[in-house]
């Protein structure tokens, strides 16, 4: 299946592409990125990154997340874990949950804001400052 993803490495670098064989458990996805002359393979270790946010579109929509919290929620049900995300560069997110282990290098959540440009996102946790469960 071919995925539009946005990679965010823990140096700050961003770089966008499609993959086909992104997992979760494994230690290594390509990517493919644009660039002048075409289309070439990346290799990404996810052990570099900060997360991989699954995307509508590339190139953003231009919305700004207008819902930041739960209390933007009260009145809509959610299923799943309610998840507060705060990485290391400060950045926090929130989502929905529907598995989490320690075990593992990262976990998927899915943004509150549905008209994100976010599909679900993938945090991978040596990244993260904290998580809170809501």
């Amino acid at each position: 299946m071919l995925n539009k993803v946005v990679v965010r490495y823990l140096d700050g670098t961003i770089e966008r592409g499609y993959t086909t064989d992104f997992n979760p458990n494994k230690e290594v996805f390509h990517l493919m990125v644009k660039n002048r002359d075409g289309e070439k393979p990346v290799i990404v270790r996810t052990n570099t990154l900060k997360a991989v946010f699954f995307v509508k579109d590339l190139n953003g929509n231009g919305h700004s997340a207008l819902k930041k919290s739960f209390d933007d929620l009260k009145g809509i049900k959610v299923y799943g874990k309610k998840v507060k995300v705060e990485f290391f560069d400060g950045e926090i997110l929130y989502g929905i949950t529907n598995g989490y282990s320690v075990q593992r290098q990262g976990f998927f959540f899915s943004p509150i804001d549905k008209a994100s440009n976010n599909e679900r996102i993938f945090a991978v946790l040596n990244a993260l400052k904290e998580i809170t469960f809501l």
